[in-house]
């Protein structure tokens, strides 16, 4: 697969008189944001929704953090570092150093660019405002023309069992390196949650293709799906479904994905995160090479590892064509 062209697009599909994403992609960070990159240079703007997983925000410092949101938000908006991996391009470090110099905990590094984000997001949502208006907002300002939207309004919070008992995502992944073996994961206020109403409406109004981005199933995608109503409305919008495999030979390109897998006691392939979501997918893009055995849905070959943004629109296109085969 590749280069084919810029697959199912021409006017985007119409409901009740406005425009329609056509392109519903499930995104964590680092990986999914990589996908969603070069999906939004492929797509006109108005056709493309980002939907971010929520589960790895948390509160540090009195500050509300939205790692994966602003993952999407910098990566989309040309503002990633390509070196740390995440976070701001152009950072400076002065207040980690002074809040560290007087003893306040520096294990979650906020750089100085990046803190202003996390101030004004945190005073907004103190004021009453939902986490989706304050993300489209922020996201128009930064010049984005793809819309990103949480899974929820409502705060949903990924907790890791450890041999020591329950631990805070961000404590186990940051603080502690994701060290501890994982043994059980679980979603914290999933049940009382509610979809973004937006996501919604852009399932219901017929999506061209729901795209799983290579992201962590566990963590990143699976509290997407843990959000009442979301998987069954993604079952029902009448696209087809189409993950990224995020393991290639065994191993995750960055992240714990393989490590959980294994802790968790099943081994890390392809096959094994087609598995985890199981009945929704109609298609599956994977690696060249790597052992298809046991995937029930159709199969799709081609590179999936990005290191270039050349990589990234490269898959992007390899990912629709395969939408637009299913179809």
């Amino acid at each position: 697969m590749g280069g084919a062209g810029r697959p199912g697009l021409g006017a985007a599909a119409r409901r009740g008189g406005g425009p329609v994403p056509v392109i519903v992609a499930l995104s964590g960070g680092i990986g999914g944001a990589k996908l969603a990159l070069g999906l939004s240079k492929v797509l006109p703007p108005e056709e493309l929704l980002v939907v971010a997983n929520t589960g790895d925000d948390f509160e540090h410092v009195g500050l509300t953090i939205c790692p994966d949101i602003d993952t999407l938000t910098y990566t989309l908006a040309g503002l990633d570092n390509p070196v740390l991996g995440w976070g701001r391009a152009d950072e400076s470090w002065a207040f980690m150093e002074t809040l560290a110099a007087l003893g306040g905990e520096d294990w979650f590094r906020l750089g100085d660019r990046d803190l202003a984000l996390h101030v004004l997001r945190t005073h907004r949502l103190r004021g009453g405002e939902p986490l989706s208006a304050i993300t489209d907002d922020l996201r128009r300002r930064l010049g984005i023309g793809a819309r990103i939207l949480p899974m929820s309004d409502d705060p949903v919070r990924t907790r890791l069992r450890g041999d020591a008992g329950w631990i805070d995502f961000q404590d186990w992944f940051v603080r502690q390196r994701a060290t501890p073996a994982v043994r059980a994961i679980e979603f914290a206020g999933a049940a009382a949650a509610r979809p973004q109403p937006g996501v919604l409406a852009a399932l219901r109004a017929g999506p061209r293709a729901v795209v799983i981005c290579p992201s962590n199933p566990f963590i990143s995608i699976e509290p997407i799906l843990a959000v009442p109503g979301m998987r069954e409305a993604i079952a029902v919008c009448g696209a087809p479904v189409v993950a990224v495999s995020p393991i290639i030979a065994g191993q995750a390109v960055k992240g714990p994905t393989a490590k959980m897998f294994s802790e968790l006691g099943m081994e890390p392939s392809a096959a094994a995160v087609a598995a985890r979501y199981g009945a929704l997918l109609d298609g599956y893009v994977m690696e060249e090479g790597d052992d298809a055995t046991g995937i029930a849905p159709h199969v799709f070959r081609t590179r999936t590892l990005m290191q270039t943004l050349d990589d990234k629109v490269a898959l992007a296109r390899a990912v629709l064509a395969a939408a637009e085969a299913l179809r």
